[in-house]
């Protein structure tokens, strides 16, 4: 079933609030990019989950949540973020310069669902709350926005839910990895949908997959802001059918066995996708 979302006032931007997690991916900072930039949208701050934004802090947090796979993760992290600085040094200079911008309105704590936090987010009067790479949020922050709060899925809903969906798209042989924007509830990537697109996969490796879908997603998010603000936004009910238990972080092994059908592949083979039980997160 579709439904609305009304917008705000046509003669004033639409004011936003970030929630974000432990440390920003170059994805989430081309996100805060796009919205202190953009003149239909009035950027009053953030909250992050996290003990600092520091290379340390990084390494740190990747290696306790990643465990045998962080030295994997820290190596993905410094290519994504290497390759745009050196393919496109004047953009990325304008991108670290308005994210510092951003920064300045971002509050790091260890708790976003401290009292003292949500008092802070209220003072803020957002009308509109954006999810990108949180923790989990409850109600009784994700509700302070006026119209809400939306959130960004890399994956096809309702299928892949959890995390790195995008990895196991790829892994189960799909044709297509998803991404959609949605309007969060209490539930697990459970809320209305309210833009989603896909991008086809292939016989590419999951690095090129992963670009192509956070570029995608960046571009529908602003979009779905844009469209909220405008009064324009339509959300829909996610079906029931196809719904799965969550996906994990993938395990070492799984990255092997990846690895092993592309070189396979590349020597004229053909063997058919294992598609694995999901386990819960």
């Amino acid at each position: 079933m579709a439904d609305e979302l009304t917008g705000t006032a046509a003669d004033r931007p639409i004011r936003v609030v970030f929630f974000g997690g432990t440390f920003l991916e170059y994805s989430a900072r081309r996100f805060l990019s796009m919205l202190v930039t953009h003149p239909e949208v009035e950027f009053v701050g953030g909250v992050c989950q996290s003990p600092g934004f520091s290379l340390r802090h990084r390494v740190r947090e990747t290696v306790r949540r990643r465990g045998a796979m962080a030295p994997v993760s820290l190596t993905v992290h410094l290519i994504q973020a290497a390759l745009p600085v050196l393919l496109s040094p004047g953009r990325s200079r304008v991108i670290r310069r308005n994210t510092r911008r951003a920064l300045d309105r971002i509050l790091v704590v260890p708790d976003v669902h401290a009292p003292e936090v949500l008092q802070q987010v209220r003072a803020m009067e957002p009308d509109l709350g954006v999810i990108y790479g949180s923790p989990l949020l409850r109600p009784e922050l994700f509700s302070i926005p006026r119209l809400g709060t939306l959130g960004i899925h890399h994956g096809t809903l309702p299928r892949y839910r959890g995390k790195k969906t995008t990895f196991w798209e790829v892994f189960n042989g799909e044709p297509a990895a998803g991404v959609a924007i949605q309007r969060v509830n209490a539930g697990l990537d459970a809320g209305e949908i309210v833009m989603q697109g896909e991008v086809p996969i292939g016989r590419r490796g999951v690095w090129g997959v992963e670009r192509d879908v956070h570029e995608l997603g960046m571009c529908l998010y602003m979009d779905a802001v844009l469209a909220v603000h405008r009064g324009t936004a339509v959300t829909r009910a996610q079906s029931p059918v196809g719904r799965m238990p969550p996906y994990h972080d993938p395990h070492p092994l799984d990255v092997l066995v990846l690895g092993a059908r592309r070189i396979a592949r590349a020597f004229g083979a053909h063997p058919a996708p294992r598609l694995p039980r999901p386990k819960r997160s």
